[in-house]
């Protein structure tokens, strides 16, 4: 049976008789229908019932469904209530703003508004720099979507989106201390949104795009960039290189190969997988076969755009044509940023020796990883309940920390190299092993060592001259 998640988790208020051993009996109900229990609290307690909330996590929601019937179906219990925990999470939203300065009494008013706010409005006015010291726009990143790629969802529309929003906004200021506001836009019009984001950039010093579809979203990253003096940037392709790039500098490390000696297949040519076929190839990795749904991608394809064109011309050295499961054949490294469901563990199996497995589709991975695990040397995924967890936490809280602390906007291949390198050196020597290829999204160390390291990089970056 698949892994129960906390992503699932509910909790049940049920009534049950005050006898003895009514909560081990609401704890086996739980077990026995393949829950995993978290908590069980008495909330009230009279002479002949009790009530009790029991919480536990599931593997789906038809899975919940399945455990408070078992409650139900106990001698004298009834399921007064199941709550979603995840939906409470969510209720109101995950944001606030809050003021940083004290608003008292009318002093501390007239500073901070009318009528001291306009010698600092002048000031920039006649400066137009300074907003980036006298306002939240040296600190604030804008998080920007259409709702047309959203997580493994796809095309859901921006309001369906603004829960994604929200959460990276969260991460933005947990890990990094940045202000990031969910922008979500009723358009998929490049035009459209490249002009918005155009006309909202003086509030803000960044941009992330955000579950954007390829190809649209490297047309808006690009003509963003051309276009604006702040460091924009699509978490979708670059974060998730970046990590990938750190995950795979470790697992080479593990199993004692070089970039430029192996094979990398990799599942999934659109935003994603574009961005890590470019950053291996700046890395160093000279063998890449990049496969959509159709195999191999080469040269001689017909109806190719210009993105997998360039993939097409940069990739692919030997000119191998067949199915992924036949590129899969005596390939060092399988990277997947695809469809779930894709290989098997048959198709592992005639991998080298000592091969890796990064299967990141979400929430199904390209191939089950217990059964990659029998025949891989190192088998990451994205999700949080296996181990070797690929997130882009890891990467973008950090980046625009850098960036913004640097006050450069040009992000080029080696700020995004150097912020690969800081992920990966953040695992010491001798912790790394074949579990432990990346660092948990919850160690502090990783965004200020990723902040350190792209400043540097985009302020070395800056100080070359413009020929």
């Amino acid at each position: 049976m698949p892994s129960t998640s906390p992503g699932y988790a509910i909790t049940i208020r049920a009534e049950a008789p005050s006898t003895f051993g009514a909560t081990a009996n609401l704890a086996a109900a739980v077990g026995a229908a393949g829950g995993a229990l978290t908590a069980l609290d008495v909330v009230e307690s009279r002479p002949q019932h009790i009530v009790v909330d029991i919480s536990c996590d599931a593997v789906d929601a038809a899975h919940g469904e399945r455990i408070s019937a078992a409650i139900e179906e106990l001698d004298g219990v009834s399921v007064r209530k199941v709550s979603d925990r995840t939906f409470l999470l969510h209720l109101g939203g995950k944001l606030e703003v809050v003021p940083k300065v004290p608003l008292r009494h009318r002093d501390d008013l007239s500073r901070a508004y009318t009528p001291g706010v306009a010698r600092v409005c002048l000031a920039i006015a006649e400066n137009p720099a300074d907003a980036r010291r006298l306002t939240i726009k040296r600190n604030t990143v804008a998080v920007v979507t259409d709702g047309s790629a959203v997580l493994g969802l796809g095309n859901i529309g921006p309001a369906a989106a603004l829960p994604v929003m929200e959460g990276k906004a969260a991460l933005f200021k947990q890990f990094a201390g940045v202000d990031a506001w969910p922008v979500v836009l009723d358009t998929q019009d490049v035009d459209q949104i490249v002009e918005i984001v155009r006309c909202l950039a003086p509030g803000y010093g960044g941009v992330n795009l955000e579950d954007i579809a390829a190809p649209r979203c490297f047309e808006v990253e690009r003509r963003l960039r051309a276009m604006l003096d702040i460091p924009v940037f699509h978490d979708d392709q670059h974060g998730t290189a970046i990590v990938v790039l750190a995950a795979l500098t470790n697992a080479l490390r593990v199993v004692g190969k070089q970039p430029a000696d192996v094979k990398v297949v990799i599942s999934g040519v659109g935003a994603a997988g574009h961005a890590i076929i470019q950053l291996l190839h700046r890395q160093g990795y000279t063998d890449i076969v990049g496969c959509d749904r159709h195999g191999a991608v080469r040269p001689d394809n017909p109806n190719l755009d210009e993105f997998r064109r360039w993939i097409a011309d940069n990739t692919n050295p030997r000119r191998a044509q067949g199915t992924l499961a036949e590129m899969v054949a005596g390939a060092d490294v399988f990277i997947g940023v695809s469809a779930p469901n894709l290989l098997t563990g048959d198709d592992i199996a005639t991998m080298a020796p000592d091969a890796i497995v990064f299967a990141l589709s979400n929430p199904d991975p390209e191939v089950d990883p217990f059964a990659a695990a029998q025949h891989a040397a190192i088998v990451a995924t994205g999700r949080s309940d296996y181990p070797n967890q690929i997130n882009n936490v890891l990467a973008f809280p950090g980046f625009f920390r850098g960036m913004l602390d640097a006050g450069a906007h040009e992000i080029t291949d080696d700020c995004l190299l150097a912020a690969a390198t800081a992920i990966a050196d953040c695992v010491a020597a001798d912790e790394l092993n074949a579990n432990y290829i990346v660092p948990s999204v919850f160690d502090p160390a990783v965004a200020p060592a990723v902040a350190a390291a792209v400043k540097t990089a985009a302020q070395a970056a800056a100080a070359q001259p413009r020929g």
